[in-house]
């Protein structure tokens, strides 16, 4: 899959209110669930201890919600490509929700769709909703506005 490359503006401008593209399936492995409790120092139960998720609603343990939206950047980069500018930066989200959890092992891939373009001092801010889907699950995973900067 090759990401949708726009070049500058008008072409930034020419994709408002359209879908973007979709990212590869990508799983979350119990090892990075560790990883990201480690980095983040939330160690909670559900996302740790197999024996006593297996008790829980979901029967296993799940991701924590943002290490699903940590992964924004790398599932964007598969899906978006912006030339033409000095340089792009993350701004921020607007609205973020965790709807389903994932659980250890599945799979997610986000389907973007560029919402809106403001202009702003010397570029343009993107909003993007990014909708994480799960593999085999009707409700997305996570649904999240993010806030794009570019500049030129």
């Amino acid at each position: 899959m090759s990401a949708l490359v726009l070049n500058g503006l008008e072409d930034l401008k020419a994709q408002v209110g359209k879908e973007l593209g979709v990212s590869e399936w990508t799983a979350i492995s119990q090892a990075q669930i560790q990883q990201f409790a480690d980095a983040t120092g939330d160690h909670q139960w559900i996302h740790l201890n197999q024996e006593m998720a297996k008790m829980s609603p979901f029967g296993t343990t799940i991701a924590h919600g943002f290490l699903t939206l940590s992964l924004v950047p790398m599932l964007l980069g598969q899906i978006m490509e912006v030339k033409g500018v000095r340089m792009g930066i993350n701004y921020g989200l607007n609205k973020v929700r965790f709807i389903t959890p994932v659980p250890s092992g599945g799979k997610v891939r986000a389907r973007a769709t560029l919402q809106q373009l403001e202009e702003v001092q010397g570029g343009v801010q993107l909003t993007v909703v990014v909708t994480f889907e799960l593999e085999g699950v009707d409700k997305p995973a996570c649904v999240a506005e993010s806030l794009m900067r570019y500049y030129f």
